[in-house]
């Protein structure tokens, strides 16, 4: 049966949100809302209440996220956070940008990007740490910076493994070194329990946060934010340039470089309160439990049914399973959608999930939301079973 507040196609067994996170009914209303609002006076809108209402999206936020209002800007996505960042570094020949061996793989691209034209190098942190061993997973990544590394790329959560990094315990190693770090966070936005005392970004120690709210938080697409930390705002610069200033006559505030690009589109952002409404309303700890029991037994029935040893498990509405290698080995590149059995569970059994090569093996990783029953995880494993007998 569907669920009527996921308007979810009734042909699909969706357990890809930490992908691409469908956005809840209620959630769509409102960022129609915003858009009927802004079409009905768009001077009005623009020029005399938008920054107010931004202010107010960004503290809902803000409180959500455990960070000043202060420190946000509104971004599309993480990628966009990302590119700012390394659009304000400044970098040099023999210069080193230093990402860990689990970061995703645009992230990758688009620090090569920035780097290679100033002839500074990319390097990797290989952490060959148990990814539950916290400390030795931080000492992995601390012991790959060099004189030469000029920022540390990590992410909260990683997208392929759904492991949490000690990202607490690396910045206060990176920190003492004098490295700045810039955090790539999609997946930890209420996945993790940012809202509590304590455990939010500004307590991280990170100077940049760069994420979207797309997916567990499922805020509309386009909806994504950076947090700089007070001692990197000054002099912080967008990547369009514009008016740079207050629209409506404000007193200037560094975030006034990004809040007016031209003719943004607004909706996305101001929709945010109405997500973090939508799922404390649910209940925060009830979607985080349920969610993280359904991925949690999904990966026990799919190493029952290999064979095959368990990954940790981090309690996370994600979870990742080895899978075997097909009869003639793994192609000799990961194409993503274009994976056999990632194509098969999707054209012959309707279920979406991604399954994808971490390293030598192949993993399937199972996302579950509140729209996720015990049934689709029936059906995923059965259809598993059914493509591994084929050979697929």
């Amino acid at each position: 049966m569907s669920d009527p507040d996921w308007p979810i196609r009734p042909d699909t067994v969706y357990l890809n949100h930490g992908s691409f996170g469908p956005t809840p009914a209620p959630v769509l209303a409102e960022r129609e809302r915003w858009s009927r609002e802004l079409a009905s006076q768009p001077m009005d809108f623009f020029v005399r209440r938008l920054e107010g209402e931004l202010d107010a999206a960004t503290d809902a936020l803000g409180r959500f996220v455990g960070a000043d209002a202060a420190g946000i800007v509104p971004i599309p996505n993480s990628t966009s956070g990302m590119n700012l960042v390394a659009a304000n570094l400044p970098l040099a020949a023999g210069d080193e940008v230093l990402l860990t061996s689990h970061e995703y793989g645009a992230v990758f691209r688009l620090w090569k990007h920035w780097a290679e034209p100033a002839g500074a190098q990319v390097t990797t942190a290989p952490i060959r740490a148990a990814l539950d061993d916290a400390e030795a997973v931080a000492a992995d990544v601390l012991a790959a910076i060099t004189p030469r590394t000029k920022v540390l790329i990590v992410s909260h959560v990683a997208s392929k493994s759904a492991a949490v990094l000690p990202v607490r315990r690396i910045c206060e190693g990176a920190k003492a070194r004098g490295v700045p770090v810039a955090v790539d966070g999609p997946h930890a936005i209420a996945a993790l329990p940012l809202e509590r005392p304590g455990e939010g970004i500004a307590d991280l120690g990170c100077d940049w946060y760069a994420t979207g709210c797309h997916k567990w938080l499922s805020a509309p697409f386009g909806s994504g934010f950076l947090w700089v930390a007070p001692r990197r705002r000054q002099g912080f610069e967008p990547l369009v340039t514009s008016w740079g200033r207050s629209l409506s006559g404000r007193p200037a505030d560094w975030r006034d470089e990004f809040r007016w690009p031209g003719t943004p589109d607004p909706a996305p952002f101001l929709a945010i309160p109405a997500a973090i409404r939508f799922l404390e309303a649910a209940g925060l700890d009830r979607f985080r439990t349920r969610s993280a029991e359904l991925a949690r037994d999904a990966v026990a029935r799919l190493n029952a049914l290999t064979g095959l040893p368990p990954l940790p498990d981090f309690g996370l509405p994600m979870a990742a399973a080895t899978l075997p290698d097909p009869p003639g080995g793994l192609p000799k590149r990961d194409d993503g959608d274009s994976n056999a059995l990632q194509r098969a569970l999707w054209e012959r059994h309707g279920i979406e999930i991604p399954v994808v090569r971490r390293g030598p093996r192949r993993q399937i990783r199972v996302s579950c939301h509140l729209y996720t029953t015990p049934e689709h995880v029936d059906r995923l494993i059965a259809a598993v079973e059914e493509e591994l007998n084929r050979g697929t």
